[in-house]
């Protein structure tokens, strides 16, 4: 019998892949003025950045424990084996909360075999993992197996980002006002990564092509065997900037096999349309 995975929309794989590779997806929330939106069931990413550009200013909260408990219920009282491979837990809650949820659902089935990760990635970093763990339960490996290459790909996953303007990252208070209001004046532009599970800035340059031909340096610097590596590039409502970098590292790598997708409204609720994130391993 193949391993259930579960997973949350921080991962922003592309929709159709949680069909294609039978994972089950759980919604984190989006809150807009008094509504609220389960990502990915009753907003998809370009609604949200339409709504950010006319002045909206979302909020985001973890998935719901009911959902968690829906979801875990239906698979102990189906005594299948899963595995959840979670958001990290030093950007939301989700991991803590699906936690809680397994121990209430272990005593009502104390047999229910059931794993959570916490991946300490994010957005399509997240996701790589998540594709590759499912594609791996698809063929018929074993949970230990899957476990072992899921603790591989935790252990090595980069993830490189920047934004197009610095003042939805002010509004989540990740930078100060003065920073966003020079940065938009100096057209500065972050190079952000992902250290311990959370985001963290890495360099500053001015310009935005001068950042994502930075971005594909800092790539050769840490990559590995990246012409033969699947490479992960989001973008938030910019596909002509997903494209001018996949092009970048085409050229430098000789790199075929890429997965261009949106980021999601849950990581783009705090970092703002056209920003851009590239995903290789070390």
């Amino acid at each position: 019998m193949s391993i259930k995975i579960i997973t949350d929309s921080a991962c922003d794989l592309p929709l159709e892949l949680f069909e294609t590779l039978n994972i089950d997806l759980l919604p984190l929330v989006v809150q807009i003025d008094d509504q609220q939106f389960y990502d990915l069931e009753t907003i998809q990413s370009k609604e949200l950045y339409d709504q950010m550009r006319n002045g909206k200013v979302p909020k985001t909260a973890q998935v719901p424990p009911a959902r968690f408990e829906e979801a875990f219920m239906k698979y102990a009282e189906k005594n299948e084996t899963c595995i959840y491979i979670a958001f990290s837990s030093e950007l939301s809650g989700t991991y803590q909360t699906s936690t809680l949820v397994r121990d209430d659902v272990l005593e009502k089935f104390p047999n229910f075999d059931l794993t959570i990760i916490d991946t300490k990635a994010a957005s399509l970093g997240y996701g790589l993992i998540v594709k590759k763990a499912a594609e791996l339960a698809q063929e018929g490996k074993s949970k230990d197996e899957i476990l072992s290459v899921i603790e591989f790909h935790c252990a090595r996953i980069e993830h490189l980002f920047t934004v197009d303007s610095l003042e939805y990252l002010y509004r989540g208070g990740r930078v100060s006002k003065t920073s966003a209001f020079v940065g938009g004046l100096l057209n500065i532009k972050p190079i952000l990564n992902v250290e311990d599970g959370k985001l963290a800035p890495l360099e500053k340059l001015k310009g935005r092509k001068k950042v994502l031909k930075r971005m594909v340096e800092i790539m050769k610097e840490r990559g590995d065997t990246l012409k033969d590596q699947l490479v992960g590039i989001c973008h938030a409502d910019d596909i002509e900037m997903a494209e001018y970098i996949r092009d970048l590292i085409k050229e430098e790598f000789g790199t075929e096999n890429f997965l261009l997708t949106n980021i999601g409204c849950v990581i783009g609720a705090h970092v703002g349309p056209g920003t851009l994130g590239i995903f290789f391993l070390r």
